[in-house]
């Protein structure tokens, strides 16, 4: 579990054997089967927006690509909830929802899959096939209660996929600042006062800078933070007042304030084109997460060996600081030892436990996330065997508290969302 077994395990990423394109359940069943009968690893690919080396074919296999299950199955708009095909996306399930009153309001910045999202923990589905091919109805095969004590809850051993009613009204704001802390602070201080914001961003000036330059913008290039309330439109009203009294309060300047839709997606443009000129930067280490739950992901890609030990050493101090490895791209491949350090070994085992029994052969995706003793063994070797070997390490990603010391002390482009 060095940083130099890692990274030449990264190194051995290549294309799976076959890719396969199931239009249904039925056919990934009949497929899965297959594989399992000949010990074929299986690899999900959904929309391929993954940071963290989800779909790689560790061990070469069948990618199962879902670009072809896009349906929306069922929607019960009475219950608030949906079936879909694992392929679909969330922008096109919110277009299918348009006209229904009902949005899905998970948004991970790129349009990834759902069951790319569900992957890293962000929503789901009631029917899973597992590895030996068989078709496991979590609630009773054409049961979709509400709430039910009937045996161990399969539902929620893999996913649910929930919807919420459109607010009546929704408000985008953006404020400048004199410095990160001000910025910082004007986060901690309005939910500490209970403001029940949909959305807040953070981008600091070098990253604002580099927004202005890709998206052609014109944001002053100060630390900013970028709001979005929803609600009725008097609990907006006083939403607004107090987020703004408390931005005012920590030297916010520059307001401006979107009601409409046009208006306020031109406002959070910067935002969702933050990915695309952080990479753009250069010389630069582009930072991205979420300011109100202290939750930030760290993309970096070297070219020299010890840098890695001062990622690793960054990870460490997010534990230490009761703090996870991951806060929502997952582990993927370069932070197994990590999760072993977060999860202790009656955690792992928990989790080893649970993945033997629905994959007893290790055909699902292998080489992710746990690895089991005789495949740490042969890692070991190879890490021997490899001195030296060029590499890139990229996306690591950990949640540290929202505190001055955690922005104050550090140097870095970021951008914050709750």
């Amino acid at each position: 579990y060095s940083p130099l077994n890692i990274a030449l395990f990264l190194c051995r990423c290549r294309p799976p054997d076959v890719v396969v394109f199931p239009r249904c359940v039925e056919e990934v069943s009949a497929l899965a089967k297959v594989c399992h009968k000949h010990r074929l690893p299986i690899i999900p690919f959904g929309t391929g927006t993954g940071l963290e080396g989800g779909v790689g074919a560790m061990k070469g296999g069948v990618c199962f690509s879902l670009r072809n299950m896009e349906q929306v199955l069922d929607l019960h708009p009475e219950d608030f909830d949906v079936t879909v095909e694992p392929g679909v996306t969330r922008k096109t399930l919110n277009a299918y929802l348009r006209d229904t009153g009902l949005w899905f309001p998970v948004d991970p910045g790129a349009d990834a899959s759902l069951c790319g999202m569900a992957a890293t923990s962000a929503s789901g589905t009631n029917a899973v096939v597992l590895a030996d091919g068989s078709v496991v109805h979590t609630a009773g095969k054409g049961r979709r209660p509400r709430k039910t004590s009937a045996g161990y809850n399969l539902t929620n051993l893999f996913t649910t996929l929930r919807l919420y009613g459109i607010p009546e009204a929704m408000v985008s704001a953006v404020c400048s600042f004199p410095s990160v802390q001000a910025a910082v602070d004007s986060t901690v201080q309005t939910l500490q006062a209970g403001v029940p914001i949909a959305r807040i961003e953070f981008l600091d000036d070098v990253m604002i800078d580099a927004c202005n330059r890709f998206s052609s913008l014109s944001y002053p290039v100060t630390p900013t933070l970028f709001l979005e309330f929803h609600g009725s439109e008097q609990s907006l009203e006083e939403q607004v007042k107090t987020a703004e009294d408390i931005t005012q309060s920590n030297g916010g300047s520059d307001f401006q304030w979107a009601r409409d839709t046009e208006t306020r997606n031109r406002l959070w443009k910067a935002r969702h084109d933050a990915w695309y000129a952080a990479l753009a930067l250069r010389p630069g280490c582009p930072i991205a997460g979420h300011v109100g739950d202290g939750n930030f992901h760290c993309l970096i890609k070297l070219s020299n060996f010890l840098l890695l030990k001062n990622v690793f050493a960054s990870c460490r101090r997010a534990l230490a600081m009761d703090g996870t490895c991951t806060g929502e791209h997952g582990v993927g491949l370069g932070k197994r030892a990590l999760l072993c350090e977060e999860m202790g070994p009656v955690g792992i085992q928990v989790m080893q436990s649970l993945k033997d029994a629905l994959d007893p052969n290790n055909l699902m995706n292998p080489g992710k996330i746990l690895q089991r003793e005789e495949e740490r063994e042969r890692e070991r070797e190879r890490e021997h065997e490899k001195q030296g070997k060029h590499f890139s390490f990229t996306n690591v990603d950990f949640l540290s508290s929202v505190s001055k010391s955690s922005f104050s002390s550090s140097n870095f482009s970021c951008v914050e969302t709750v």
